[in-house]
């Protein structure tokens, strides 16, 4: 079984990627990082695992790869 990551392991990541907090609207934390193009990332917040179908979204939406959120 693949590892899950929780909110803050995955916004901690974010973060040292240069994205930064824009607001929160209930569970969810929206997170923005400015350049060409401009990346906006929305992140369930305060989950102890988000589901592997939402990180890879999370992913997606960053344009990150999974190897970022590897522990070394």
């Amino acid at each position: 079984m693949p590892k899950l990551y929780s909110s803050d392991q995955i916004i901690k990541v974010l973060q040292k990627k240069g994205f930064f907090y824009i607001f929160q609207k209930g569970s969810h934390v929206k997170f923005r990082k400015s350049g060409s193009p401009t990346l906006t990332v929305i992140i369930p917040a305060g989950r102890k695992e988000i589901p592997m179908g939402t990180f890879k979204s999370i992913l997606r939406q960053a344009n990150l790869a999974e190897k970022n959120f590897k522990k070394k």
